[in-house]
């Protein structure tokens, strides 16, 4: 507690500012890239056990990698593939791969994108030296947020995204209480900066937000082509 001093005003001691309860749990971190000891794990380069997969997708897991088969029809009209657990508040790690040999150009190079809870998606593709719609590009949150810059390292070299995800909330009638917020880091370079959210991603129109319960499955897109993934986790926020 405080003291009064000789001039009967309160002194404040180190002590009286010092909080002591609740104490942080204790979480490992992992090695590198690796997950932390309170991680759940959504890829660790064995099978694709934790995705649910369409017939209509082909996904092989080789050497620790899974790798998205090409696929005209796909690039035409996109596939996604979505956790089996389902998750609100997030924060995400993910490693990709371009395709080392270049083919195409614009949104035809390396196209994929994560999903967050909720369907908004953050954009996956090869733009080194490669110029398309900058609210399209890789770091971009799909048609709606500029990256600060693009931090792409080059077709065929291994990129991470780490990304931190505040869900939206809704109100019991369906309007929304407060949007959604995300905050992307790639390749350890920061490109979005505790961005709003604006809705849904689409493809034509604007978006807008449809009201969904607070947790949801994590998605990838399976867009035709050559992607690859390895080291996917996140921890529950």
């Amino acid at each position: 507690m405080s003291t009064i001093n000789t001039e009967g005003t309160e002194m404040l001691r180190p002590e009286d500012t010092e909080v002591w309860e609740p104490v942080p749990g204790v979480v490992t971190p992992g090695a590198g890239t690796q997950p932390p000891s309170d991680a759940i794990v959504l890829f660790d380069g064995k099978d694709m056990s934790e995705w649910v997969l369409p017939e209509n997708t082909e996904w092989v897991v080789e050497d620790g990698i899974v790798t998205v088969m090409p696929s005209r029809e796909r690039q035409k009209t996109p596939v996604w593939i979505f956790s089996k657990k389902q998750f609100g508040d997030i924060q995400l790690h993910a490693e990709w791969r371009a395709p080392e040999k270049v083919e195409g150009e614009g949104q035809r190079r390396g196209n994929s994108g994560i999903f967050l809870p909720g369907r908004y998606e953050i954009q996956v593709l090869d733009n080194y030296d490669n110029p398309t719609y900058v609210n399209g590009q890789a770091g971009s949150i799909y048609k709606q947020a500029i990256p600060l810059v693009n931090a792409c390292r080059r077709p065929g070299e291994w990129q991470t995204y780490d990304i931190v995800f505040k869900a939206p909330r809704f109100k019991a009638d369906g309007a929304l209480e407060s949007p959604a917020y995300v905050t992307v880091m790639h390749n350890g370079v920061l490109v979005q900066n505790h961005t709003e959210i604006k809705g849904g991603t689409v493809f034509i129109g604007e978006p807008k937000y449809i009201p969904h319960p607070l947790k949801q499955p994590l998605g990838l897109q399976d867009h035709g082509d050559a992607v690859s993934f390895r080291n996917i986790w996140l921890r529950e926020l």
